[in-house]
């Protein structure tokens, strides 16, 4: 029974070479042996739900939720603005004429003008330049609107002598019921045409209303645009005066470098294409000029959009010839501006890429139409600026704490 015992025991394991050769256990695994109440939950929850969100979802939603509060807060400023259009396009014309304007003020009173008289004479040169261009345009319309009529009759004429001879080969039945159909057009919306017509009146009223409006701004922004500007900064929290009463400046030295640089571009622009249209022998080449001139505030696409006037003119009253070489003048100047003027002129005052000037055209034609055109490029511009000196300064004071940081440290 010895013997057989002895076998039993020598056959089973020794306990230390069995801990020794035992598989490690898995990372939080229950120890061997524990009971229940030791044994942690499974699956563990977290102890709030939002630690269940990856943590790439999160940031998302925190970033989409301000984006859409920012867009939020826009919508309802465009509003405002589309509400009060009247009152936000005249004190933009007036900002962007007081840009115009404010140098030779301040050029009057360093050579010992007092401000009120300075501030008379630069508005009243400035509303009697406007008025002269004004009466300009008129003149010249007026003077030679017969002879536009009697060339677009011609050149209607021979379009109807090409529809008749040309590749379509029509008849003059088909010409005349046409213009019977688009007779009865006219006739079938007189009720539209009608409204219209009101519609155009308050628009005419809403126009001379901006134009007051913007005259009284402009007149108040020459006379007392720094104390105006100063209680703006006082409206601000103080800890942002200081950023704002550094940027405000630098603002509008740009702003004012756009405006006096693309008046100078507009007036070369025109000055060309009415030179080129001239000699071509297109009728009221000054007043196209004058249009185009005004078109070319909007940069890059408005001295072409504007001078397509010039090609029509050219097409009714001399042929499709005609309409080429206009069409080539206006393209040509295009390039000159686009490379050579703005680059030259503009300079590194406002640094804005032609794609961002294309995109701000855009939208502001869709949002505010010709005047949100107008105000887009140089809103951008003005807009570079201020974040560009936030951003400079942001990293200057970065650097000085960090420098009294390591001072402090080092005491």
């Amino acid at each position: 029974m010895a013997p057989a015992a002895a076998t039993a025991v020598a056959d089973q394991p020794a306990p230390a070479l069995t801990a020794s050769v035992a598989a490690p256990a898995a990372p939080g695994a229950p120890a061997p042996g524990a009971t229940r109440a030791e044994l942690p939950p499974y699956p563990a929850r977290p102890a709030h739900p939002a630690e269940s969100v990856p943590w790439g979802l999160r940031v998302a939603a925190e970033g989409m939720w301000r984006l859409l509060l920012v867009g939020a807060g826009l919508y309802v400023l465009l509003q405002v603005v589309g509400t009060l259009r009247i009152v936000a396009l005249a004190f933009v014309a007036a900002l962007l004429i007081s840009a115009l304007l404010q140098p030779t003020v301040s050029w009057l009173r360093r050579h010992g003008v007092p401000r009120g008289l300075a501030t008379a004479l630069t508005f009243l040169g400035g509303l009697v330049g406007i008025g002269l261009v004004a009466w300009f345009v008129f003149w010249q319309v007026s003077t030679n609107l017969n002879q536009v009529t009697d060339h677009v009759q011609q050149g209607i004429g021979q379009i109807r002598h090409w529809l008749e001879k040309g590749p379509m080969h029509l008849t003059d039945t088909q010409i005349n019921q046409f213009a019977n159909q688009l007779t009865k057009a006219v006739g079938t919306n007189s009720d539209q045409i009608t409204s219209f017509g009101f519609s155009t009146v308050s628009v005419v009223v809403e126009i001379v209303t901006g134009v007051f409006l913007a005259i009284f701004c402009t007149y108040f922004l020459l006379y007392d645009g720094e104390r105006i500007w100063g209680w703006c900064l006082r409206l601000l929290p103080a800890r942002s005066r200081t950023s704002a009463a550094g940027a405000g400046p630098r603002a509008w030295s740009t702003l004012t470098a756009y405006v006096r640089g693309t008046v100078v571009v507009a007036f070369i622009d025109s000055l060309s294409i009415g030179i080129g249209i001239w000699l071509l022998g297109v009728p009221l080449a000054m007043p196209i000029a004058v249009i185009i001139f005004l078109g070319a505030f909007i940069p890059l696409v408005g001295a072409l959009i504007t001078g397509t006037i010039a090609v029509l003119i050219g097409l009714v009253t001399h042929g499709p010839v005609t309409a080429l070489l206009v069409l080539a003048v206006l393209l040509g100047v295009q390039q000159i501006e686009g490379h050579l003027l703005q680059p030259l002129i503009l300079g590194r005052a406002v640094r804005v890429h032609p794609l961002a000037v294309i995109l701000a055209v855009a939208s502001g034609s869709i949002i505010g139409g010709i005047g949100g055109a107008v105000v887009a490029v140089p809103l951008v511009a003005v807009t570079n600026t201020v974040i560009g000196y936030l951003r400079a300064r942001h990293a200057v004071d970065e650097d000085i704490r960090a420098a009294l940081t390591a001072a402090s440290a080092g005491e």
